[in-house]
């Protein structure tokens, strides 16, 4: 499928960890061309570099909670006041929460922009927590595999590089629980919040990314040529 446009569409991506956000947020990007603007990526880049920012908000994202708001706004009024982000973009894992969405109406209206859409991507539970057990990456180049999914040819063994396959402190089944918690408690009122402005879209986001990606397009005629 190819697809263009979607220049100048704000979009945000919702969904419960899991549901394969990042996956669909990576499509647009490389069909659409739209900037993809993930929290989880800039905090765990800021982790890795062991910035200030990076300092305080490893601990929270290991034992599972979510970051604080303050915290969350100072990153992302950042990251879209890039020259890449005037054009449009996708935000993914933010906002969170009622808080969260409120903060991010004051950013982008200080900027003379609103939201066009909030994609929300819908997968069971039990779906959910078995695609985040199986998860593994690899440290030296990044690979991402799935024991069940997408196994490497060797187990425990990148195929690309060599390099060991290891799985997100976060991705332990405990952690995970803790997550979906958080994300029904702080969450579920967010998605009532745009369903009541018109601005919410659900996808089933069962099946293959190739489907699901599908599914989003004929959702968001701004993303369709």
């Amino acid at each position: 499928m190819s697809v263009a446009g979607g220049a100048g569409v704000r979009l945000v991506l919702m969904g419960a960890p899991g549901v394969g956000k990042g996956t669909q947020a990576a499509e647009i990007t490389r069909r659409v061309g739209l900037p993809h603007i993930s929290t989880g990526d800039l905090l765990r880049a800021a982790i890795r570099d062991g910035s200030p920012l990076g300092r305080k908000v490893a601990p929270i994202v290991e034992r599972g909670d979510l970051v604080p708001d303050a915290l969350i706004g100072e990153v992302m009024e950042e990251r879209l006041s890039r020259k890449d982000a005037e054009g449009g973009f996708l935000l993914d894992g933010f906002p969170r929460t009622v808080a969260q969405a409120d903060l991010l109406d004051r950013i982008l209206a200080r900027r003379g922009q609103a939201l066009d859409r909030v994609i929300s991507i819908e997968v069971p539970e039990p779906e959910i927590i078995e695609r985040l057990v199986g998860r593994r990456s690899c440290g030296r180049c990044g690979a991402t595999y799935h024991v069940r999914y997408q196994p490497p040819k060797v187990e425990g063994i990148c195929d690309r590089c060599g390099g060991e396959l290891t799985r997100r402190p976060d991705d332990t089944e405990a952690v995970i629980a803790e997550r979906l918690r958080a994300y029904r408690e702080q969450t579920a009122p967010l998605v009532e919040r745009y369903r009541k402005t018109g601005l919410l879209l659900s996808v089933d986001g069962r099946g293959r990314p190739d489907e699901v990606f599908g599914r989003i397009v004929a959702a968001v005629p701004g993303l369709r040529s």
